[in-house]
């Protein structure tokens, strides 16, 4: 029998016999890639969202209710001729309320209330994604302010830039979290492992002293950690295959909806390999680390 088979032979062999202990290294390294698994899932869907909103961006320049005809036309004119506008519309007061009840049916009692319609007109323009990017568009918007007529602008990008930052900063906390955990379940791993070389500790004193080779010795003990970490892990994808599966089939269409997106999506096949990789890495890291008390 080869070193390979023998070690995956005795490491099952040992799984069934720990039994309990087992079944607790296998829950905490499935917590630990659950909640990595977890911010993955989130992840994917908070930057597939981000993406549509900064393509689909938009810079807002709100008019003067007291604006005349021909000062309009020319800021017009003025933004078609920039070559970072990709597209301009203008639109009036009643076209803005219009969108407001079609958009927001449930609110409609609240403008008609007011006596009056609250929303100014605007001109919206449609930004290229080239010409120099954000930089292009600030250059464009601090040159508009300065107009006749103009009373606000409102750019998207801006604080989306910001949002993109508290999601790159969510991400590194959520690293940090998963590192943490993850090097929890490595200690159960090896506690386990450890044991089962105890447990294994007159048959290994037998083998040292016929001269078996180390890799039998300790092969097990390794294979025993990878085994450990690949079962936990496959465990934590299927836990959030369920858990997304649920959500989506209850309130995938509502927040779908509510982000402006298609539909939500589901853990890759790089970002899922990449967690069953992982389980089976850090199995096996603890179980080399623990194969060690085998001398």
């Amino acid at each position: 029998m080869t070193v390979v088979g023998y070690s995956f032979e005795e490491a099952w062999i040992s799984l069934l016999r720990s039994g309990r202990s087992a079944l607790v290294s296998i829950g905490t390294i499935a917590i630990a890639f659950a909640t990595l698994g977890g911010f993955l899932l989130i992840s994917v869907n908070v930057q597939g969202v981000l993406d549509q909103w900064l393509q689909a961006a938009e810079m807002s320049v709100y008019l003067h209710d007291t604006i005349s005809e021909s000062d309009r036309a020319a800021l017009e004119s003025f933004l078609k001729a920039q070559p970072a506008v990709a597209a301009v519309e203008y639109v009036s007061r009643e076209r803005a309320l219009e969108r407001f009840r079609a958009d927001f049916p449930e609110l409609s009692d609240v403008t008609s209330g007011l006596g009056q319609n609250p929303f100014p007109s605007a001109i919206e323009v449609r930004l290229r994604t080239e010409n120099g990017g954000d930089a292009a568009a600030d250059a464009l918007s601090k040159e508009v302010a300065g107009q006749a007529g103009v009373s606000d602008i409102r750019y998207d990008r801006r604080w989306l830039a910001r949002l993109v930052g508290i999601v790159t900063a969510a991400r590194l906390a959520a690293g940090v979290v998963a590192a943490i955990l993850m090097l929890g379940a490595a200690f159960t791993v090896a506690a386990v492992v450890r044991l089962s070389l105890f447990a294994r500790r007159d048959e290994l004193e037998i083998m040292k002293l016929v001269g078996a080779p180390f890799s039998y010795i300790r092969g097990p003990a390794v294979v025993e950690g990878l085994l450990l970490g690949g079962i936990g892990a496959a465990v934590a994808l299927g836990v959030i295959a369920i858990l997304y599966s649920t959500l989506s089939r209850w309130l995938g269409s509502d927040l779908a909806g509510y982000a402006g997106i298609g539909q939500l999506r589901f853990l890759g096949i790089t970002e899922s390999v990449m967690m069953l990789l992982g389980g089976v890495g850090v199995g096996a890291a603890a179980g080399t680390v623990a194969s060690r008390a085998a001398r």
